[in-house]
């Protein structure tokens, strides 16, 4: 299976038209066709449905997409470090994270790294922390910022002097709103949307206590702004990390933290079995040092 095929492949199911994909890469249809054709031969499955007016992947096709752009991010990143002049630090840099305090940190040394080295870019990657952890295992993260405590034996890590806090995320027209900590009874009754991830890790089993068998989860997210929309409209509460949504003067919302308190690790990890590129050594060292 040959990176140019998976090219040709990912062009037609985003544009999915043979003509359209042949266009955009300066082939004629008849040569894209083929090619489409002797990779369904060589991967024994159907890719495509074709249609009158436009094609369609099959789930193989839709697998197939999703390890196409994995493997192809993965050779251009390669690529890219491999090809850079060593006496000019260059290259990409890539980082996956969910929604953090910690990231501030993170990103004040990002922007510092690319004012003193213009050639190098950035990809920020978002998501949970089994996401991270699959992505460096395969190379196509340098870094991964974890949230909470984790096995993580198996990378190369540095703790955050910030930490996560939980709390609810609320109207500030609402009742609990007078009060400057929730604590579990305080919950009982009402409609609230909890972190995917952090429900699956049974997080909160211990903090409920005794009413845990009270509390009604109506709801769970993976991003918490898409989350705080439902608060807006008085459709629930959110049970999410301070400082990740605007709760100024002008925010119908507001934050009250939990007691008893609740908080997060922030970790950065990176993996022990893939070498480091150049602009990636560079961003640990200053890393290291920010935190020394």
């Amino acid at each position: 299976m040959e990176i140019r095929v998976l090219r040709y492949f990912v062009a037609v199911a985003e544009v999915k038209t043979i003509s359209g994909a042949a266009k955009r890469l300066h082939l004629s249809q008849p040569t894209l066709s083929r090619q489409i054709s002797d990779l369904e031969t060589e991967t024994g499955s159907r890719l495509f449905i074709r249609g009158s007016r436009e094609i369609t992947l099959t789930d193989k096709g839709r697998y197939l997409l999703k390890r196409a752009n994995a493997i192809i991010a993965l050779v251009d990143k390669t690529e890219q470090n491999l090809q850079t002049d060593q006496t000019v630090i260059s290259g990409s840099l890539d980082i996956g994270a969910g929604e953090s305090r910690g990231m501030q940190r993170i990103m004040d040394l990002v922007a510092q790294l690319q004012q003193d080295y213009p050639a190098v870019t950035v990809h920020l990657h978002s998501g949970d922390a089994a996401a991270i952890e699959a992505q460096l295992a395969d190379g196509r993260l340098d870094f991964g910022v974890i949230m909470g405590r984790r096995q993580l034996k198996q990378y190369g890590a540095l703790k955050l002097p910030e930490v996560d806090r939980w709390g609810i995320i609320m109207p500030k027209a609402a009742p609990l709103a007078q009060q400057k900590f929730i604590a579990p009874n305080d919950l009982v009754g009402l409609p609230l949307m909890v972190s995917e991830q952090a429900l699956q890790r049974d997080l909160f089993q211990d903090w409920w206590r005794n009413v845990a068998n009270q509390i009604t989860i109506t709801g769970t997210y993976n991003l918490i702004f898409n989350a705080t929309l439902m608060v807006t409209n008085g459709g629930s509460y959110v049970l999410g990390f301070a400082n990740l949504v605007n709760t100024d003067t002008e925010s119908p919302l507001t934050f009250r933290p939990l007691k008893p308190e609740l908080a997060e690790p922030i970790t950065v990890v990176w993996s022990k079995e893939q070498p480091l590129s150049p602009v990636a050594q560079v961003f640990l060292k200053r890393l290291e040092a920010n935190l020394g």
